[in-house]
Order: structure tokens, then C-alpha cells, then sequence
């Protein structure tokens, strides 16, 4: 993990001003201000700055703009460097928020929701040890298969390499007979051209939205799904108005709601577009889903026990409230 230094500390401060209780400085990862999560974000500055007359105002600032780099932005929030975020990169600093990630543990929206119901208190208290208080949070929809090759079963990806964004998602491409490959986003497109990797788990609307041309072939097999935290630096909320304090809540809450809605519609906007433009889209064959979760079953269990009490905890809340 990066560690800040004094001096880093200071300079950043001082390049962002010194945020007082109501007036935050705000960050998200994403540098791309048309996607659903900015747009999110900034109608969560604007309606707090509305709904509380002025008493709190939240300026939000793009990835890269701040020198932060992705996975340290718990990090920052905490340290107060920043007062306010979106964190897509939590688990580096909030690793028992993994269990909603894990392959096939989670399979549909209705899962998803008693899902996070049953983890939210475990969240809560793991962020707050971080000095940051969570205040709610949005999904990206499934992730799906995304390949150079032709594929309608999970057989198709033995001897394939597909690339990855988790510990997890590599363990089920290696359960299938595939080699997981860790990238940075913007290595995707060349390492495909160069046939460094064969196909990404992403989703459409995700990386499969800059990356279609180069992948002709999609199976729309879920394997997981990833989420972003809304989050604030404790010190700064305990300091507002606790009218405020709601009113911030209740915003978040509704716009994270909208932003996941936001995303599932682009979902099939683009999946319908890709299509058109020639890429073969494959339904999940029957039979696939029960075998993969006979094969990633085992899998929840030692991870979770390799980790832990606190995940072994966190996978049994989960297991019960999906009842799985």
C-alpha cells in the first residue's frame, strides 16, 4: 500500500485548500466525466449544496487530478486529505468487503440486495476502523466474458488466457482450465491486438465499451459483480450538523441508487449496440451455472478461512441471507 509522507501530505493540502466541516473536498476514481458515477457524484454535490441551503458544499474532483492514486483512496479519506469519495478500489484497504465479490456466490440483483444488507454493519465498522464513516454505495453490473475466440460454454476457456481484476476471478478462470492475466485497463487493447491475453471479464457498459472492437465474441455467463463505496472521513461528518449529517445519507442513498440504474440500462444500450456493430452474443449454456458453483463452492470456504475469523464470519452472514 502507498503511505503518504509528510511532505506529500502537506503539498496535497495545500493544493486543495484546507477543507473546513462545510466545505469538503471530494474525489472520485473514475477520470471520465460522462460516465453514470461522475454524473452521480455531481448531483450529490449539487442537491447537498441545495438541501442544506449552503450549511455544506462538496467539490468533486476527477481520478488523476488529485495525487492519489486509486487504491489509496480510503487511505485519503481517513488521513483527511480528502473529506468526501467514490472508492471502487476499497478492498485493498477493506479486504473482508471481498466476500461480495467472490465468483458465483452472488448471482442475480435480488441476491445481490439481502447480500449487502447482510454485510453493511460488517462494512461499517471495517471503514470506520480506517477513520471513515460509510455512507452507502452503487453496483456495476455482472461481470461477463469477453473474447477473442469463439465460446458458448465454460469449457471454451481452457488453454485461453483472459485477463482479470481480482485474486477471485482469477481462481475461476483457473478452475475452467484458463490462465488469469493481471492488467491495467489501458494495457487491454494492445495485449489483445499482440494475443498477450485472449479475452477480459468485464461488462458491457464497463471495459467492453472502449474494448468491443477487439473482442468479437461475448458469453454472457456472470461471474461476479463489483461495486463502488460512497464514504467520508469520520472527523468531517461527526462535525456536521446532524440534520446534515441525514440529509447527506439520504442523498447518497438515492443517488447510489440511481447509479446503479444508470449503469444496468447502459448495460443493455450497449449490448445491444455491440451487437449490431457484429459481435456474436452467446446466451450461458444449461448446466454451466451448477457447475461452477459446485466448482467455486469449496473455494468460499478456504478463503474465507485462509483470511480469517472476520471473513469466515462475513461469508456466513452472506451464505445465510442468500440461503446458499
Amino acid at each position: 500500500m502507498k503511505l503518504f509522507t509528510m511532505g506529500s501530505i502537506a503539498a496535497l493540502a495545500a493544493s486543495v485548500g484546507v477543507a473546513s466541516a462545510d466545505d469538503w473536498t471530494g474525489y472520485t476514481y473514475s477520470a471520465v466525466s460522462t460516465t453514470a458515477a461522475v454524473k452521480g457524484m455531481n448531483r450529490i454535490a449539487e442537491r447537498i449544496d441545495e438541501e442544506t441551503g449552503g450549511d455544506l458544499t462538496i467539490t468533486v474532483h476527477l481520478g488523476k487530478t488529485l495525487q492519489i492514486a486509486s487504491e489509496d483512496i480510503t487511505q485519503a479519506v481517513g488521513d483527511g486529505i480528502v473529506d468526501f469519495a467514490a472508492d471502487f478500489f476499497f478492498s485493498g484497504n477493506v479486504p473482508v468487503a471481498r466476500v461480495l465479490s467472490l465468483p458465483m456466490l452472488i448471482e442475480n440483483d435480488e441476491e445481490w440486495d439481502k447480500a449487502y444488507a447482510a454485510m453493511e454493519p460488517i462494512l461499517t465498522e471495517a471503514f470506520a476502523r480506517q477513520n471513515v464513516t460509510l455512507l452507502g454505495g452503487y453496483r456495476y453490473p455482472q461481470q461477463v466474458l469477453f473474447t477473442t475466440f469463439e465460446i458458448d460454454s465454460l469449457d471454451d476457456l481452457s488453454g485461453h488466457k483472459i485477463r482479470v481484476t481480482s485474486p477471485e476471478q482469477g481462481r475461476f478462470i483457473e478452475e475452467f482450465g484458463g490462465a488469469p492475466i493481471t492488467l491495467s485497463g489501458s494495457e487491454v487493447p494492445t495485449s489483445l491486438e499482440r494475443g498477450v491475453i485472449d479475452g477480459v471479464l468485464t461488462a458491457s457498459a464497463g471495459g467492453a465499451k472502449n474494448w468491443h472492437e477487439f473482442l468479437p465474441y461475448n458469453y454472457r455467463f456472470a461471474v461476479n459483480y463489483g461495486n463502488s463505496m460512497i464514504i467520508a472521513n469520520a472527523d468531517a461528518f461527526d462535525a456536521l450538523d446532524p440534520e446534515n449529517q441525514d440529509i447527506l445519507r439520504k442523498i447518497v442513498t438515492e443517488e447510489g441508487g440511481a447509479i446503479t440504474a444508470e449503469f444496468l440500462t447502459d448495460e443493455e444500450t450497449q449490448k445491444a449496440a455491440q451487437a449490431e456493430t457484429g459481435m456474436t452474443i452467446t446466451e450461458a449454456a444449461a448446466g454451466d451455472a451448477d457447475a461452477a458453483r459446485e466448482k467455486l463452492a469449496p473455494f468460499w470456504e478456504a478463503w474465507a478461512s485462509d483470511n480469517g475469523p472476520e471473513y469466515v464470519e462475513a461469508l456466513a452472514a452472506v451464505r445465510e441471507a442468500i440461503g446458499k
